[in-house]
């Protein structure tokens, strides 16, 4: 016999896919808004979509150049860095799952200790300045290459895989950096997809150590090009260029704008969750209960 549809299950979708609409409904009136035209927004004539399409603000960010390069600056530093931080961040959790090093519980115990305690911004700063890191990419890239709390949800996932894998390799002359690359890794996609996403999110949003180390503006990251401009943005729209203005960017308009700002910045993280969307729940879910 045929059952008919749980009324509870029914009633929570429909209740998750409302809530979802909600928090949606934002995010796409601000990418309706970044479509539209001067009037329209002024008006408030923007609904389900633009009234008149318009691309006023893009051409308006787009038209000095500091955002394309702003653009190329946080896409150097989010390959970079995310590729960085895989590798030493698996090397290390590979290294602490294994119960046979000598000092695991000490290096992992002062690992632990910076969850909780720095060493202040100020030696902070002057480390990084004796290193010579100031107006560097590598400011971006090398004092954020190892995060803690992922660096240990990497290390409890590398405990789930059977020893059996690992003693195979070595019977058959593998190393531990050979067995890391060619077997643990590969069986660890979850983990390494989950660790990818908030790594390279992680490098993506970076503003604030490019704000206090770096003071050439052609090595400025997106997100530290749209903070100045959401900051100057009234004055930016009202004192636009004769060039820009000709590119037809004298309907720019500050609400238009800042959409634009928010899409611009949102849109290369959007475009890469579905790839990696498969593995997220897993790698955390295994990462953070087995220990």
């Amino acid at each position: 016999m045929r059952r008919g549809p749980n009324l509870a299950n029914v009633f929570i979708t429909i209740l998750l896919a409302l809530l979802s609409l909600v928090a949606l409904f934002p995010f796409y009136q601000t990418l309706m808004m970044s479509f539209s035209t001067l009037n329209d927004v002024g008006a408030n004539r923007i609904f389900l979509y633009p009234a008149n399409f318009d691309l006023a603000a893009y051409k308006f960010l787009f038209a000095e150049g500091k955002v394309t390069r702003g653009l190329l600056v946080s896409g150097i530093v989010t390959v970079a860095g995310t590729a960085v931080s895989l590798m030493v961040t698996s090397a290390g959790a590979y290294a602490l799952s294994k119960k046979s090093l000598p000092g695991r519980g000490l290096m992992f115990g002062g690992i632990l200790f910076t969850l909780f305690f720095n060493g202040g911004l100020i030696p902070y700063f002057l480390t990084l300045q004796k290193l010579h890191l100031q107006n560097s990419l590598l400011v971006m890239i090398l004092p954020l290459a190892v995060n803690t709390f992922y660096l240990i949800l990497m290390k409890n996932f590398f405990q789930t895989i059977s020893p059996a894998l690992e003693e195979s390799a070595k019977i058959d002359g593998a190393n531990d950096i050979t067995i890391l690359a060619r077997i643990v890794i590969p069986v660890s996609m979850p983990i390494m997809a989950t660790m990818f996403l908030f790594y390279a999110v992680d490098r993506w949003n970076e503003w604030w150590l490019p704000t206090i180390f770096i003071n050439d503006t052609k090595l400025y990251p997106l997100q530290l090009v749209l903070r100045n401009a959401l900051t100057n943005l009234s004055a930016s729209v009202g004192n636009a260029s004769a060039e820009a203005l000709v590119r037809g960017t004298q309907n720019a308009y500050e609400g238009s704008v800042r959409g634009a700002l928010i899409m611009i910045a949102v849109a290369p993280i959007l475009a890469v969750y579905p790839f990696v969307q498969k593995y997220f729940a897993q790698g955390i879910m295994i990462g953070s209960i087995k220990g």
